[in-house]
């Protein structure tokens, strides 16, 4: 038996690696998440110009949950239930304003007089 006839026998295949397949790797990052972190800075003559800093953390909304982070719910450009929240506090607050110009000069009138 040459080398060659010994490489390609199939009975005893070659130990590697186990098989993963994408569905496998996605569940396993969402599960755990996962943090990409960089900086970009543009300096010229040691005067900083520009500095971009980027964070990417991907993982489930239950993973996400759990490291604390929840700006989806009280972002009102993505949730209907904040921005009917923000809407309500606008509205509060426009009526306290209003009220308070509205006895404001009856006030003063009377203390007038």
């Amino acid at each position: 038996m040459t080398d060659l006839d010994f490489r390609h026998d199939v009975d005893h295949p070659v130990p590697g690696p186990p098989n993963s397949n994408l569905a496998d790797i996605l569940e396993r990052v969402l599960d755990k998440g996962i943090v990409i972190a960089g900086d970009i800075k543009i300096d010229l003559l040691d005067i900083e110009l520009l500095t971009i800093r980027l964070r990417l953390f991907v993982a489930s909304v239950d993973t996400a949950k759990k490291a604390g982070i929840d700006w989806w719910e009280t972002d009102p450009a993505l949730s209907s239930r904040a921005a009917r929240s923000a809407l309500q506090e606008e509205n509060r607050e426009l009526r306290t304003r209003l009220e308070a110009l509205e006895s404001g000069p009856r006030d003063m009138a009377s203390a007038d007089r």
